[in-house]
């Protein structure tokens, strides 16, 4: 039985050329061969061993590559594993991304339905009132074409007409063609006027809701120096006299805006310019001035800060602020009625955190300019001017 199947098995391995059994195996070719291709001219001169003991030397080889091939296995299983960590972690990210996306244009839903409206109707009567001078030329226009071509009518008959005719009020009808003299239609511009432009960030949409913020001197600290323009707050080098009335804030050097807010949308915008400790936001007016404040949305405060070199909204505990771009000036968003407070980089347009809550009573801007830290954070915090609207523009 077992030379039996060893013969059958041999007829799968016959030279397909000289269908002799493949007992030799040429190193030069790397391919098996009979004793008829060992004696012709293609493998005369090659090195051609027993298949046996090819088939031994090549496996001992085959199975000294397993090794290596398995550390790349294992090595690129590990990375996959890898890979595939990132890649779950990546779209977490990605993921988080998408909802602020899609919360922050959801906000901008409305803002941006009033403002479309707001164009619209501007546009609306442009349109009107261009539309109805154009069609004002059109009409002159007609009539002066109407009776040039009576004109020309006329003047052609005359031709054709006999002599006797042709002279009849012949000077009349030269006059009336000589005295013909076109009016030019009003020049209208067909350039549209006002801006329509759709607002691209939050900032733009939210300039409609600007309102000049100042600083009230009742509420601030006395080691606190304001501008004679109260737009500039920093801490000074002493410590001022001035009276220890109930709304100014003491030991904490703190100073609110002078407006206070108990509806409505507004938006403003602070420079902090290099400073390297901060905090903005807004709080009840009810807040506690006297002692040491506690910032966070419990205590009436909804706010941010830089520490340390780092971002935080306070809330409890605190949220660290991923920010890839320092901002120079931050904006701020108050939507009462929604229960919202966002704060927005307006260096790089993007958006830092969002507060919501329910408010009750007045609330009105914080401002909290840092220590000096030896003269490196001396520099004031600036309350933005709000921009003058430019020509064509649309308000609120």
């Amino acid at each position: 039985m077992a030379a039996a199947a060893r013969g059958k098995g041999q007829k799968d391995y016959l030279c397909e050329r000289h269908e002799e059994p493949l007992k030799l195996f040429c190193e030069d070719d790397g391919e098996t061969i009979c004793w008829v291709c060992e004696k012709s001219r293609d493998h005369k001169s090659h090195t051609v061993v027993p298949i046996e003991e090819a088939a031994q030397e090549y496996k001992v080889k085959l199975q000294g590559a397993l090794g290596p091939l398995r550390k790349e296995l294992q090595e690129a299983l590990a990375l996959r594993s890898k890979e595939k960590k990132k890649t779950t972690e990546w779209q977490g990210k990605v993921k988080n991304k998408r909802e602020m996306i899609s919360g922050e244009f959801n906000k901008l839903h409305t803002l941006l339905r009033e403002e479309e409206q707001l164009l619209l109707q501007s546009l609306e009567q442009e349109e009107r009132e261009t539309l109805q001078r154009l069609q004002e030329n059109v009409t002159k226009l007609s009539r002066q074409s109407s009776s040039l071509q009576q004109l020309i009518t006329e003047i052609e008959e005359k031709c054709q007409q006999p002599v006797a005719e042709l002279l009849k009020d012949v000077k009349s009808t030269l006059s009336r063609s000589e005295n013909v003299k076109l009016q030019e239609p009003e020049a209208v511009s067909t350039d549209l006027k006002n801006v329509y432009e759709i607002s691209p960030d939050m900032r733009e949409a939210l300039e409609r809701f600007r309102v000049d913020v100042t600083l009230d001197p009742d509420t601030a600290n006395p080691w606190l120096v304001l501008s004679g323009d109260r737009k500039h707050v920093r801490l000074g080098d002493t410590c001022q006299d001035l009276p220890d009335n109930p709304e100014r804030f003491h030991p904490c050097a703190s100073v609110l805006g002078a407006e206070g807010f108990a509806g409505g949308r507004r938006y403003w915008e602070v420079g902090v310019g290099d400073k390297t400790d901060w905090t903005l936001g807004v709080c009840r007016e009810s807040v506690s001035r006297k002692g040491l404040v506690t910032l966070s949305p419990e205590a009436g405060f909804w706010v941010v800060w830089l520490r340390d070199g780092g971002y935080e909204a306070l809330t409890d505990p605190p949220t660290p602020l991923p920010v890839s771009v320092r901002p120079g000036r931050v904006g701020i968003f108050l939507n009462y009625e929604a229960g919202e407070v966002s704060f927005y980089n307006v260096t790089d347009g993007s958006h830092l955190f969002t507060f919501t809550d329910t408010f009750s009573g007045t609330l009105r801007p914080y401002f909290y300019p840092g220590l000096n830290t030896g003269g490196r954070n001396a520099a004031p915090l600036i309350i933005c001017p709000v921009p003058a609207p430019a020509g064509g523009n649309l308000g609120p």
